[in-house]
C-alpha cells in the first residue's frame, strides 16, 4: 500500500512528542539560568541537537513498542489505545519495525555525534535510554512502565541536554526535571487506566491493573499534585527562580483532569478515553510556563 507522509507522521504519533521535547527545552532554559548566575560555559548548538535528538528517539521507541503490542495482542480491533495503523493494516509489522529501527539509529547518530565531542557520561546515559525505549513494552507488560517512562522522560533527557551544553552533571536539574517527569508518567497511567479489561485480556500487567480504577485515581491524583509541590519545594531552596512559579497557571488545568479521572469506573473506562492526550496537554502547558520561568529568571 502507497503511503501519504501524513501516514508517516501520524504514525509516529506527533502530539506525543512534547514529551520528550519539552525536557529538553527545559534542560536548555535551565543552563541559561544557570549561565546567567554562574561562570558556565553554554554551548548551545549540543542544546539543539538534542532537543532535536529526543522526539526522533521516541519516534522509534513509540514504534517498536506499537510493534510488539500488535505481535503480542495488546493492542488489537476494539481497544482504545491500539495503533490503528496497525490494526487497520495501513501498514505491516514490518514497515513499523524497521521505520522504529531507523529512528534510533538516527537519533544515536545524533547521540554518538555529542558523545564524541563532550561527556564520556553521555554514553551511559545513552545507553540506559535507548534500551528503555527499545524494551519499553517488555517493561510495561511487567508493571514497570512508569517507572521506566520517569527515568527516562522524567530525567535522563533533561540530564543529558544539560550534560552536553554545560559539560557539566547536575543533580539541580534532575529536580528541576522531575515534576514535569511525574506529569509525564501520568500520561501512560491514563492510558492505562483506560485499558485495564483490555490488558488483562491480553495477560499482561501494568500500574494501574494492579492498583485497580480507585486506587489509578489517586496515584493520578498525587502524582499530578507532587509536580506542583515540587517545584515550589526547588523555588523555596534556591534551586529555581521563583518566576517558575508561573507553572500554578496551569494548575486548574491539573483540578480539570483529575475530575475527569475520578469519573472512570470498572464499567465506564471509556469516560478517560481521551485522558492521554489531555495529560499530555497538561504537560506542554506546564513546561511551557517552567520555561518561561526559567528563561525570564535568567534575565531579571
Amino acid at each position: 500500500m502507497k503511503h501519504t507522509i501524513k501516514d508517516w507522521i501520524i504514525l509516529t504519533r506527533t502530539w506525543g512528542h512534547v514529551l520528550s521535547f519539552m525536557p529538553a527545552v527545559l534542560a536548555i532554559a535551565y543552563a541559561f539560568y544557570r549561565s546567567s548566575t554562574e561562570s558556565i560555559t553554554v554551548n548551545w548548538w549540543y542544546g539543539i541537537l538534542a532537543a532535536l535528538a529526543a522526539p526522533i528517539l521516541q519516534s522509534g521507541g513509540n514504534l517498536i513498542s506499537d510493534y510488539y503490542d500488535y505481535k503480542n495482542n495488546v493492542d488489537r480491533k476494539g481497544t482504545y489505545g491500539s495503533s490503528p495503523m496497525l490494526v487497520d493494516k495501513i501498514f505491516t509489522t514490518k514497515e513499523v519495525f524497521w521505520f522504529g529501527i531507523i529512528c534510533m539509529v538516527v537519533g544515536n547518530l545524533i547521540g554518538l555525534y555529542l558523545l564524541f565531542n563532550t561527556s564520556f557520561h553521555l554514553l551511559w546515559i545513552g545507553l540506559i535510554g535507548v534500551f528503555g525505549s527499545y524494551f519499553y513494552f517488555f517493561f510495561k507488560y511487567k508493571a514497570l512502565g512508569d517507572l521506566t517512562i520517569f527515568v527516562i522522560y522524567g530525567q535522563l533527557i533533561s540530564l543529558g541536554t544539560y550534560l552536553v551544553m554545560t559539560n557539566m552533571l547536575s543533580w539541580e536539574i534532575l529536580l528541576v526535571a522531575a515534576a514535569p517527569g511525574l506529569l509525564i508518567v501520568n500520561v501512560l497511567h491514563a492510558n492505562n487506566t483506560r485499558d485495564i479489561k483490555n490488558d488483562k485480556v491480553a495477560n499482561i500487567k501494568t500500574m494501574a491493573m494492579l492498583m485497580g480504577v480507585k486506587g489509578s485515581i489517586r496515584y493520578y491524583t498525587v502524582l499530578g499534585l507532587g509536580a506542583y509541590l515540587l517545584v515550589l519545594v526547588t523555588v523555596l531552596i534556591g534551586i529555581q527562580h521563583w518566576l517558575t512559579l508561573i507553572v500554578f497557571l496551569s494548575f486548574p488545568l491539573l483540578l480539570k483532569a483529575i475530575k475527569q479521572m475520578q469519573s472512570a469506573d470498572i464499567d465506564k473506562l471509556e469516560n478517560i478515553k481521551q485522558m492521554d492526550e489531555a495529560s499530555a496537554q497538561l504537560v506542554m502547558v506546564f513546561v511551557m510556563l517552567q520555561v518561561i520561568g526559567t528563561f525570564a529568571g535568567g534575565l531579571v
